[in-house]
């Protein structure tokens, strides 16, 4: 489900909800998740370690910093995900854009929040699927330390290419533009919540409130 409150908060909405902008919200929600649903990929990788040198078996991926460092360190595997709304949400925010530019802005944060919502769906099927596991946070290459050059690995050892039709720009973004890849650590162990802030939030380069000097509390 869209959480049109996450979809404000990306607005830079704080406080009360005036009843005119959350219908409007609400509407533009509805429109969107009536024509596009989030697809995802993930697969589940063994972690290696030397040293403090972290690696995920059979796809030359190594995740260097404090972040992965952090989040792993009680973890045997990990988990990559992407999630896309695909380019058909591309396609639709374009029009919009040609008709109603206070519109397209409603649709755009309903886009990140719906996007983190497959995200969600992901964790609730890996959840289901490996009973007794316990997940870390889920991060991204881009947020910490974990730089955006391990992007297109992570891509590539999804298979994101030809399976979701996502690709990474020389920029090292993604294309289409409402997509997400995370990583997420498995352990026989609970882990605790640890990702707090802006710094790991996957709308931390277009919010609204960031720019704006604030933060939404997560």
């Amino acid at each position: 489900m869209l959480n049109v409150e996450e979809a404000l908060r990306y607005l830079g909405v704080r406080g009360p909800v005036p009843d005119g902008l959350r219908g409007q919200a609400e509407d533009v929600a509805a429109q969107l998740t009536a024509r596009i649903t989030p697809k995802f990929v993930y697969r589940v990788f063994p972690l290696l370690r030397e040293g403090e040198r972290l690696s995920l078996s059979g796809t030359g991926i190594v995740l260097p910093g404090r972040t992965a460092g952090t989040l792993l360190a009680q973890c045997d595997q990990a988990v990559l995900l992407a999630c896309t709304l695909g380019s058909g949400f591309d396609a639709m925010l374009r029009a919009e854009q040609a008709r109603d530019m206070a519109r397209a802005v409603l649709l755009d944060a309903c886009g990140s929040a719906w996007v983190e919502s497959g995200c969600d769906a992901a964790e609730a099927q890996l959840q289901r699927r490996l009973p007794g596991r316990y997940r870390t946070d889920r991060f991204s290459p881009g947020y910490g330390d974990l730089p955006l050059q391990v992007q297109p690995q992570v891509c590539a050892a999804l298979d994101a290419g030809r399976r979701l039709g996502l690709s990474v720009t020389e920029s090292l973004l993604l294309n289409p533009a409402k997509s997400v890849t995370a990583v997420i650590g498995l352990s026989d162990t609970p882990q605790r919540a640890r990702i707090r802030g802006c710094a790991y939030c996957s709308m931390r380069e277009s919010c609204t409130l960031r720019k704006g000097g604030n933060h939404c509390g997560s």
